[in-house]
């Protein structure tokens, strides 16, 4: 599942991929088509419980698209690049585990767009973030419009892509951008530590649950609320479920089997 651009790790029940594209951790149509790839074949194994996407390096966490493939006005090339920018980070939403984003530097369009379609966003207090595609006459294509207004609000949805607003950690804290800001240089132990807490969950609980709340951005609560009871009633099917209540009442730590 390696890519010269992505470095994957898993540690226990944790998949880190890596963005590794010197200077700035550019996304490329082959690094999309890998990220989607990978996250495509975490999905498939019961092992992983979580993944944390992160930059290499001090200063990026990802500039987002290199703007020498626009630069010719090919709309063939824009209708690729955005195709795969939109598979790619939605296949990072709909992850079956827990997705979080540590945010050691810069993340710029393309680069904040990977964070927004991760769950939990955890970023150092050096980190800046923008959606600066309107600057260049361009707009955010991989679901920056829609998944930052849903975490900020249409007001500051606006503020950064109609008015370009670059928003420094303790801003993007503020406003609900990003769950915690640590120290420089603490985003991937903090992620870490977060995503190894998930492995305390049951696996196809968190998978439901992840479900449930991401079916509130797309349809109304009296169609979901029933949903909620269905899967509730589901769970019963599973060797987790039974697991998890058992050794509760056992005072144990659950083995969980993802199933």
């Amino acid at each position: 599942m390696s890519n010269p651009s992505i470095e994957l790790t898993i540690e226990g029940h944790v998949a880190i991929l890596t963005m590794s594209n010197p200077p700035a951790n550019t996304w490329t149509k082959d690094t999309l088509i890998a990220l989607k790839n990978m996250v495509n074949e975490l999905n498939d194994n019961k092992n992983v419980y979580s993944l944390v996407i992160t930059g290499e390096g001090e200063k990026f966490f990802s500039a987002g698209a290199d703007l020498n493939v626009f630069a010719g006005g090919d709309k063939g090339v824009a209708a690729t690049m955005s195709q795969v920018f939109g598979d790619a980070f939605e296949a990072l939403t709909a992850f079956r585990g827990v997705s979080i984003a540590a945010i050691n530097g810069y993340a710029m369009g393309g680069g904040l767009e990977v964070a927004l379609a991760c769950d939990i966003r955890i970023a150092e207090e050096q980190a800046q973030m923008a959606l600066p595609e309107a600057k260049v006459g361009l707009l955010p294509c991989a679901g920056g419009t829609q998944n930052l207004a849903w975490l900020v609000g249409e007001g500051w949805a606006k503020r950064m892509i109609l008015c370009g607003e670059r928003l420094k950690a303790d801003k993007a804290l503020q406003i609900g951008l990003v769950e915690e800001v640590v120290p420089q240089g603490d985003s991937l132990a903090v992620a870490l530590k977060l995503a190894t807490q998930v492995a305390d969950q049951s696996p196809v609980a968190v998978s439901a649950c992840k479900t449930l709340i991401q079916k509130g951005r797309t349809q109304p609560m009296a169609h979901v609320l029933p949903l909620e009871r269905e899967l509730f009633v589901g769970l019963f099917d599973t060797q987790d479920q039974q697991e998890g209540v058992n050794a509760f009442l056992e005072k144990r730590k659950a083995n969980w089997v993802n199933g």
